[in-house]
């Protein structure tokens, strides 16, 4: 009997670290859950429109956050304060200072890009190509993002914004910021999961965005900075592709 009992208390035992050792989701529910290549667990917070946030191991990374917009104050109750805060460009639906005050803490490191800068004067500056280390897990990189289609071409010039890339623990995650399909969505690499903006006239229509998604091949695509786009085309237009396209609501 105190054999059996043995065998029970290690059985228990080795169950209780199995569970304290698995990851643990800290945004709150509706947004996407992503297992990296060493089984860690990346979290997508699908905030609003532009505004999303990614965690992993404890870090915190907010994307263009913002407090209010078309007279509605975003909720960021439970996304946790930023360990960084990166800023694509500087329209007010990507830039708001009081969001990154809100969000900020102790050692929060802010990256803009040059406008964005130019505007609120604290940051460091990303331009496409810079790249860097958050964690020994956790790097970044800026890449190009602007409009291409004629009399677009000055809501997002060449050149000015950023979209990112974030290489978490061997995991891939692309925000492309606001752009249309560029040439250099070629160069990327590889890509698990893309998020891509599909509002007119500022960014893509959903023939673009799945014109896009073909190029860059990710796992997983997230159509963001959705406005009344009908986002079920996408969808519909990759179903053939293996990419599995993620619909939120939230973001639009």
């Amino acid at each position: 009997m105190s054999h059996l009992k043995t065998i029970m208390a290690v059985a228990a035992a080795l169950s209780l670290v199995a569970c304290k050792s698995e990851p643990q989701p800290v945004f709150p529910e509706g947004g996407e859950q992503f297992t990296t290549p060493n089984k860690g667990l990346v979290e997508l917070g699908c905030i609003f429109h532009g505004s999303v946030a990614l965690a992993f191991e404890g870090t915190i990374i907010h994307i263009d956050p913002v407090t209010q917009m078309r007279e509605q104050t975003i909720d960021y109750t439970g996304y946790g304060q930023a360990d960084a805060i990166f800023i694509t460009h500087d329209h007010g639906d990507h830039l708001c200072e009081p969001a990154i005050e809100q969000l900020s803490k102790e050692g929060t490191k802010l990256f803009v890009n040059g406008s964005s800068y130019e505007k609120i004067q604290k940051g460091t500056v990303l331009k496409e190509g810079d790249e860097g280390k958050l964690t020994d897990k956790i790097s970044y990189k800026a890449v190009a993002a602007y409009n291409t289609t004629e009399g677009h071409t000055m809501f997002h010039p060449k050149g000015v914004g950023n979209g990112y890339l974030f290489d978490i623990d061997g995991l891939v995650i692309y925000v492309a910021g606001d752009t249309e399909v560029i040439d250099e969505m070629s160069q990327l690499g590889h890509v698990d999961v893309a998020l891509l903006p599909v509002n007119q006239p500022f960014t893509m229509t959903p023939e673009q965005c799945i014109e896009a998604a073909k190029i860059i091949n990710p796992a997983i695509l997230v159509p963001y900075h959705l406005g009344e786009t009908d986002i079920q085309k996408i969808a519909d237009g990759l179903a053939d592709t293996g990419i599995d396209v993620r619909l939120h609501e939230s973001l639009r």
